[in-house]
């Protein structure tokens, strides 16, 4: 083989394996999602989000049922609430519970949805009243060294208490 084809043929590889780490990247990145199927919108609102990001997945039962569209601040009272983009083929009830959850422990965050028993469904802008936030780990293990921490010193620890036998009673 001459140079030339040789050149040719590790730039082509060199250009394919470019490809492939770009596509990885999108699809890490959740931003490789051309999915424009209609849908509706809905808001919930939660008290911390952890790591969720714009475009994670919404599930139900494990399934796919739309994308984190926006996240914002109340400025009233604090608290994170979401946009969520749903495809028009899955309707949810009024009692549908939302959570924030990770699949694994570093894996991706995203939003479940369980839904309830009420007949009446969700609509195009409603708001998710019954929603849980994410479990963030850092303030779990903090919570539980400060227990553990005051605990050690005996102060926090429970006080014993005594019974006392009425005076009348003697030791048989």
């Amino acid at each position: 083989m001459k140079r030339s084809a040789i050149d040719l043929w590790v730039g082509i590889f060199v250009a394919i394996g470019f490809g492939a780490i770009l596509f990885l990247a999108l699809k890490v990145g959740n931003l490789l999602t051309l999915d424009r199927t209609p849908g509706y919108h809905l808001e919930a609102s939660f008290d911390n989000i952890g790591g969720l990001k714009l475009r994670a997945p919404v599930k139900a039962a494990g399934v796919v049922v739309g994308r984190v569209e926006a996240v914002r601040l109340d400025p009233k009272i604090y608290d994170a609430v979401v946009t969520l983009r749903i495809d028009q083929h899955y309707e949810f009830t009024k009692d549908t519970i939302a959570a924030i959850n990770t699949s694994g422990l570093l894996g991706e965050v995203y939003i479940s949805l369980d839904a309830g028993g009420d007949p009446v469904m969700l609509k195009d802008g409603d708001r998710i009243r019954k929603t849980q936030s994410a479990v963030v780990i850092e303030k779990l293990i903090s919570q539980f060294l400060f227990d553990k921490a005051s605990g050690a010193g005996g102060e926090a620890a429970a006080p014993v208490k005594s019974v006392e036998k009425p005076a009348g009673e003697t030791k048989k």
